[in-house]
């Protein structure tokens, strides 16, 4: 009995001569399962590391095909060995070698659908007069079985004025509505979600809208608004002295061709009755010198007549 004993205890000191690995443990992130541990002290750098996991209602290790040779330092996912959500497991890690092997060292109790932290969502604000409209999407690597949880959303909103805040909890929805604003004042939103079963919850990062557009208030935009007025005024008023200069150079050229009309019209119809008149003047005169010239007059007043002495 002694002998075996001796052989039992040096089969287990070599073969069961590597240290540990310490602080196993698995994190989850948007039902993305990461298991995580460290070496042991003075653990060699050849080692490698196998992962086994234990569905505690099957009672039963299996080990992890995509984990049965890590390195130091490498992890392990679980995202797709856990496919009940609901079932209770853990996992354990061992170190060995071609010639030696360590403990198990195991992992706490871990549930998927408790233990997972819930991200917050991809988040749109914009505004809608006197309230936001908020959109909510999942991440997008995000797996789908992440939207069966999503219950409620919490909303974190600030009014950036002065600070006020409140809280509001509402049923999940992919558009919301936040009423009853002031307009015209910026509001920033963060937003976490809930299920029935997980409160672990990371609020997303703030997002800020105005509810209406802002009234413009500084000088710069009240200056270039003086501005494009001013160039509008200038631009009519060109337009107006150019209509204006082409209606009366039109309006005194017609003019002047009526006036020339009525001239040209005046000239040729005076032209005939002053030609007749002339010539009957000249006749009527010739006759009454021939006339003069038969009729008894002094000596000197016809030099053709024959003198009688």
């Amino acid at each position: 009995m002694g002998l075996w004993r001796l052989l039992l205890h040096l089969h287990l000191a070599l073969c069961v001569s590597l240290p540990a690995p310490s602080n196993v443990s698995i994190s989850s992130f948007n039902l993305e399962h990461t298991l995580r541990f460290l070496p042991g002290l003075e653990t060699p750098p050849d080692a490698r590391f196998t992962v086994h996991i234990l569905r505690l209602r099957r009672k039963t290790w299996r080990p992890v095909t995509a984990c049965l040779e890590l390195r130091a330092g490498q992890t392990c996912d679980l995202t797709y060995v856990f496919k009940d959500l609901s079932d209770p497991c853990r996992a354990r890690v061992q170190a060995f070698t071609s010639t030696q092997t360590s403990n198990w060292a195991v992992s706490e109790r871990f549930t998927p659908l408790s233990d997972t932290v819930l991200g917050p969502p991809d988040v749109s604000l914009s505004g809608c007069g006197n309230c936001l409209l908020l959109h909510i999407t999942l991440p997008m690597k995000a797996p789908k079985q992440l939207k069966q949880l999503y219950r409620r959303v919490v909303l974190h909103v600030r009014r950036s004025r002065d600070g006020a805040q409140f809280d509001l909890s509402l049923t999940y929805n992919e558009e919301n509505k936040i009423s009853y604003l002031q307009q015209g004042v910026e509001y920033c939103v963060s937003v976490s979600v809930t299920s029935l079963t997980n409160y672990n919850c990371v609020a997303s990062p703030p997002r800020c809208a105005f509810t209406s557009p802002p009234r413009p208030t500084s000088s710069p935009h009240i200056l270039h608004s003086l501005l494009a007025a001013l160039c509008a005024s200038a631009f009519l008023l060109v337009g107006l002295l150019v209509c204006a200069s082409r209606l009366s150079f039109s309006i005194r050229r017609q003019s002047l061709q009526r006036t020339l009309s009525h001239v040209l019209q005046w000239r040729k119809g005076r032209t005939a009755p002053a030609a007749a008149s002339d010539g009957m003047s000249s006749l009527q005169q010739h006759r009454e010198d021939s006339a003069d010239c038969l009729l008894p007059a002094p000596p000197s007043s016809c030099p053709n007549a024959v003198q009688w002495h």
